[in-house]
This record gives C-alpha cells, sequence and structure tokens, in this order.
C-alpha cells in the first residue's frame, strides 16, 4: 500500500502565522476568569481564557500565563492562586483585569482576602482556591497546573464568555 503524504505551504514546519492563530482561536468561544494571587508583594491579577479541568482525582486544573506579562514573576513565586469566575454583568472587571499598566485592585474593584490570604474579587459568580503544583514551559507562555483545595460557587448566575473579540453572555 502507498501513502500519500500531503503537501503543505512552508510555514507548516514552523507553524501558522500569528494573525491566523489568533484568528482561528478568535473563533472558540470561552469562558472568563480572573486569576489573582499575592506572592508577598501586594495583589495581582490578569483575565484569562485558558482555564480547562485535567483531572478529577485529583481535582486538578490549569492555565497559561504569558512568560512577558507583568503578573507572571508573581504567579511564578506564588504557592496558591484563585480563580475568579465572572458573571455575565462584569465586562467592566474583565477588561479593567486585561489592561497593562494599571493598579487593577484600586477603587472601583472590590476584592478581600481569603482566610488564607489570597485575594479574591468581590462580587464573583465563584470562586475556586489552587495550589499550584506544576508549571510547564510552552512556547512563549507557561503552563500551570494546580490542585483545587476549596471552592465558593453562585450557581444561579450567568457566566462571562469570550468570543470574537467580545465579551457575550448566556
Amino acid at each position: 500500500m502507498t501513502v500519500t503524504v500531503p503537501s503543505y505551504p512552508s510555514t507548516a514546519a514552523t507553524g501558522i502565522a500569528p494573525d491566523r492563530f489568533k484568528q482561528a482561536f478568535r473563533r472558540y468561544p470561552a469562558g472568563v476568569v480572573v486569576i489573582t494571587a499575592d506572592a508577598g508583594h501586594g495583589p495581582v491579577g490578569f483575565t484569562a481564557t485558558s482555564l480547562a479541568s485535567l483531572s478529577l482525582d485529583p481535582p486538578l486544573v490549569s492555565f497559561g500565563i504569558g512568560t512577558t506579562t507583568s503578573s507572571w514573576p508573581h504567579i511564578e513565586r506564588a504557592d496558591t492562586v484563585v480563580v475568579n469566575f465572572l458573571g455575565a454583568e462584569q465586562r467592566p472587571l474583565a477588561k479593567t483585569f486585561a489592561t497593562s499598566g494599571i493598579d487593577r485592585f484600586a477603587a472601583p474593584t472590590g476584592w478581600r482576602r481569603l482566610p488564607q490570604g489570597e485575594p479574591v474579587l468581590d462580587g464573583v459568580a465563584g470562586w475556586l482556591r489552587l495550589e499550584i503544583e506544576q508549571t510547564v514551559p510552552a512556547g512563549d507562555h507557561r503552563i500551570v497546573i494546580a490542585r483545587v483545595v476549596d471552592s465558593w460557587l453562585d450557581e444561579e448566575r450567568s457566566p462571562l464568555l469570550f468570543h470574537n473579540g467580545t465579551y457575550h453572555t448566556l
């Protein structure tokens, strides 16, 4: 039997162009969360759409973070983080934590600390407290793998979604 191998453009050897990659993932809807932490230098946080469940037993999740972001040095040193699930009405909060060069925890952002010290945002649709188990290099990002050790959920709330460059609700 003869197997025919398709011919691909030269970019296949290195991957697709960054703009095409972004375009493909703009078409993929994702839930919106804000990851918060405090590694001893004050609270940090960033908006993410990369949260994924990995394992039920033990309860593990993952998320990605760029190594050039202002939050990465803090996440790299943190032992724990909080995933804040944003509700449908929390577009302004998502935009705040996606904006560089500002104090994301300044008013009007409402937040408090969990008993263990992690920052958690007020009014979110739920949160997961995570203990970081591993970080995995992945290009210009790191994949953080963490164990879920505590949670709170408001099951009556609709989630905030991101699709095609804008926020949406169900």
